[in-house]
């Protein structure tokens, strides 16, 4: 349940000065070799909970054509979006899935991973824009997520929007809506590029349909 507002811990954890390797790396102290469950890891993050959580899940996607993964993440994350998008303060999930325990050596090893590789999404990004990643932007940015997203399950289609997603989760992590605007940005040329193909496909076979015998 999120404490109110003039606690001192909740001030911290919703400080954005806080970057995305911090939070990360706060994650897997306060878990130690336990790691923390789905519903102990949203009652530490408060507002930023969506955009965490949602970043947690596209990190994996991450790895080019992998089956499975992504179309079990995409339905939790098209779940967490949706209720972005409707104005819930806190994400409902089911109890069974926040009852998953992160493993301890699980959260140590995202930090580490954030720590060497996403270093330069803490020194680009900061709040600004903040129109674009708070109030309206928040909803904004969740119709990006969903659009997203649809292209995740679809096979070996993973990298590109989960890159997209991971920028939109940390726009609303730091409320940088330049970075929320960068994520929609790689989503429409994303989608862009499959409508193309798409297009060029049917327009294919419709053209070679009218070689074909009878």
């Amino acid at each position: 349940m999120t404490t109110p507002a003039s606690s001192p811990s909740t001030v911290q954890q919703d400080d954005v000065s806080h970057n995305v390797t911090r939070l990360l790396r706060r994650l897997a102290d306060d878990g130690g070799d336990a790691g923390l469950t789905l519903h102990e890891i949203r009652d530490r993050l408060d507002e930023r909970v969506y955009g965490l959580l949602i970043l947690l899940l596209s990190i994996p996607c991450l790895v080019p054509g992998l089956y499975g993964v992504p179309q079990v993440v995409g339905l939790i994350v098209i779940l967490l979006a949706g209720q972005m998008l409707v104005g819930r303060e806190e994400p409902w999930l089911p109890r069974w899935f926040l009852n998953l325990r992160c493993k301890g050596s699980w959260l140590k090893a995202m930090a580490d991973f954030a720590e060497t590789k996403l270093g330069w999404i803490d020194r680009l990004s900061r709040p600004r824009l903040r129109r674009f990643a708070d109030g309206p932007g928040e909803k904004l940015a969740a119709v990006f997520m969903i659009l997203a997203t649809v292209t995740i399950v679809m096979p070996l289609t993973n990298t590109i929007p989960s890159i997209a997603l991971a920028l939109l989760s940390v726009g609303l992590i730091q409320r940088d809506g330049l970075f929320v605007l960068a994520g929609c940005a790689v989503t429409t040329v994303w989608l862009t590029i499959l409508g193309a193909l798409g297009t060029g496909l049917l327009m294919g076979a419709e053209w070679a349909t009218r070689w074909l015998p009878g």
